[in-house]
């Protein structure tokens, strides 16, 4: 109902952690960080920058499940960040997991190309070029925030292997540290609080308290998003990244499918295909089918041959 609100639930997840980490993490700012500030600065810009960037790609003509398939491809940038970054070297098999993301990414976003501009073509006017140029604006801010993101993952790689893991504690700074930036964005988030404010009175069960049906969509979002961040932050301690990136990757994988059900957004046989793509191919890079006993990379059987 409101596509442009993302400000607002994004304000709202901060500060909820925010004062949850100040309370039992830092001990009310008497808790010293393990890790120096100044990283913590640099690491939350980056967030902050990738968090704004995400949300407004929203207002740029691009549908939910496009958003979701593409920040899926975030394999693929950190791959290519870490040969560039940390000369890193893969197999053929992660590489061939690679082209098949990409082609998922670029057959989804293909086709919802070809969407926009056959809802273009119904007007004669200047504005049916407007539209597919602001989503052309769109899929740049994608592209932005998805190179972005792998380059804070590499940042946050580095950070950790020199002063440890340190999950609560980056889970607070990354939320409480850009607070400050949301006052920037302050006019929009108080004209969708506006908005929320208006919408239809809700009953909530058992409670007998009524309120805003959206304020209380947005209440729900931050609690599930609370346990979904905090659950990722200790599968990082408690798991190994193999384990952590299939997770993830199944939670995006569902999230997809409730919003293609849930919000009816258009979704044809060649969307699937590339959400199909993605899919394989994120659980090729992360080497699941190994694990399972499914599948050997032919690099790892010559090398278990020459041991033998």
């Amino acid at each position: 109902e409101f596509p442009g609100c993302g400000n607002l639930i994004t304000s709202a997840q901060f500060l909820f952690i925010a004062i949850e980490g100040f309370i039992f993490e830092a001990d009310f700012g008497r808790k010293r960080p393990a890790i120096p500030i100044r990283f913590y600065l640099i690491m939350v810009a980056m967030f902050f920058t990738v968090s704004v960037v995400n949300n407004y790609a929203l207002n740029l003509n691009i549908a939910m499940p496009l958003h979701m398939i593409f920040r899926s491809g975030s394999l693929i940038a950190s791959m290519a960040l870490g040969i560039v970054i940390l000369k890193k070297r893969y197999s053929v098999y992660k590489y061939a997991s690679i082209a098949l993301v990409s082609a998922g990414i670029f057959t989804c976003t293909f086709m919802s190309a070809r969407q926009v501009s056959s809802d273009s073509s119904r007007n004669e006017d200047e504005d049916s070029i407007s539209v597919f140029l602001w989503w052309l604006l769109g899929i740049a801010a994608l592209t932005f925030a998805l190179l972005m993101s792998a380059r804070m993952g590499i940042f946050q790689e580095t950070l950790y292997k020199q002063f440890g893991k340190h999950s609560k504690e980056a889970l607070f700074y990354n939320h409480a540290l850009p607070l400050p930036g949301f006052l920037l964005l302050a006019p929009d988030i108080y004209r969708h609080a506006v908005l929320f404010t208006q919408s239809e009175p809700f009953q909530v069960p058992g409670l007998g308290l009524s309120l805003p049906i959206m304020w209380f969509y947005l209440v729900m979002n931050v609690v599930t998003q609370y346990v979904c961040i905090r659950g990722v932050f200790i599968l990082t301690t408690e798991c190994t990244s193999l384990t952590v990136t299939l997770v993830v990757t199944l939670r995006k994988f569902v999230s997809l499918i409730f919003s293609i059900l849930y919000f009816r957004n258009p979704f044809t046989t060649w969307h699937w295909i590339g959400t199909l793509f993605v899919f394989v191919g994120t659980l090729m890079y992360t080497e699941v089918w190994n694990t399972l006993g499914l599948w050997k990379d032919p690099e790892k059987k010559q090398d278990n041959k020459k041991l033998e």
